[in-house]
């Protein structure tokens, strides 16, 4: 919950402008209120463009909500479902998670699905049960078919604003679980599908957390409020 009208178009061109010669797709994910803006500014470019959240309601008595049908109306390529804040403010559960997911694949638009633990999963031994539970459930309600629409995002919820780390080896081997849990449901489509880590990931360790084999790219937080920083990531792409 971040950004004014001034602060976006300065972070937005400041975006574009050092974007013409990266190797990575990138895209932003704003608050409802500002999309309409990033569909003004960067309608025609590289840089895409999509919202926080959607309901898993296609229209009606839901005061607040913003379903997929409104959000495509704005451009929408992509959405995040189960973010972790979500998930801990807002009580929000893996069959809301997937159903949520199921609404923005029948409007068209990319879910990108977020996974993840919290320290207390993760010092009990918890982390594949939980992540893949969380992914499971939407796998579940999409379909094999769908498997190559979505993005799947980890957030080990213990390394966010806290001071603590996951190196890149412990985030890829929870990435390749993801990836064999994929498998799973369709094999030759899991290959394509983008598993991205979002656990801090910052200029000074994206291009080694990326360099594993099953990390294809970043969820950004903090990172992404600066063009600098978030261009830095960019070109640390492989």
């Amino acid at each position: 919950m971040n950004g004014s009208r001034a602060a976006n178009a300065t972070l937005l061109t400041g975006i574009l402008d050092g974007l013409a010669n990266a190797k990575a797709a990138a895209a932003v994910c704003v608050p409802a209120p500002y999309l309409y803006q990033c569909q003004d500014l960067l309608q025609g470019s590289l840089l895409a463009w999509g919202a926080q959240d959607v309901s898993c309601q296609p229209s009606g008595a839901y005061t607040g909500e913003v379903c997929a049908a409104m959000l495509e109306e704005f451009g929408c390529r992509y959405v995040i479902v189960g973010h972790s804040e979500r998930r801990a403010y807002h009580g929000e559960s893996d069959e809301l998670v997937a159903k949520k997911t199921k609404a923005l694949l029948d409007a068209g638009m990319t879910p990108i699905v977020c996974v993840g633990e919290t320290l207390a999963q993760r010092e009990a031994g918890q982390t594949m049960e939980v992540v893949g539970a969380q992914l499971g459930a939407v796998l579940d309600k999409i379909g094999q078919d769908a498997v190559a629409r979505i993005v799947v995002a980890y957030e080990p919820v213990w390394a966010i604003g806290t001071g603590k780390t996951a190196t890149p080896e412990m985030a890829q081997e929870v990435h390749a679980a993801l990836r064999e849990k994929l498998r799973a449901c369709n094999a030759e489509a899991a290959e394509n599908t983008l598993v991205l880590y979002g656990g801090s990931m910052k200029p000074d360790n994206a291009a080694d957390l990326m360099a594993q084999p099953d990390i294809d790219g970043g969820l950004i937080g903090g990172a992404a409020l600066k063009a600098a920083d978030f261009l830095s990531i960019i070109r640390a792409a492989p």
